[in-house]
């Protein structure tokens, strides 16, 4: 399926293709997810790394404390968010 990626970024990436439109999972609900509680940062490195955004939902993977976190694909953060809300994901005020 992926071409490209280590085993730990091909293992995250086929995690979030299970995330609903619409939906969010933090970092840390993905490593616990792929059965890797304590590598939230590196789930969180795998996104960033994700070449193949948006089919592969990384936009999806927010951060603990509700925040967007990053976004490695062109247009960054701000597009990160308007994929979210094109989704029908509500943001808190």
């Amino acid at each position: 399926m992926f071409k490209k990626g280590t085993k730990f970024q091909k293992k995250v990436w086929k995690y979030l293709l299970k995330i609903p439109k619409g939906k969010v999972k933090t970092y840390k609900q993905v490593a616990i997810g792929i059965n890797s509680p304590k590598s939230a940062r590196a789930v969180a490195n795998a996104c960033g790394n994700n070449p193949y955004a948006p089919k592969v939902p990384c936009h999806r993977v927010i951060r603990s404390d509700g925040t967007l976190g990053g976004f490695s694909a062109p247009g960054g953060t701000n597009m990160k968010k308007k994929l979210l809300k094109k989704e029908g994901f509500c943001f808190k005020s």
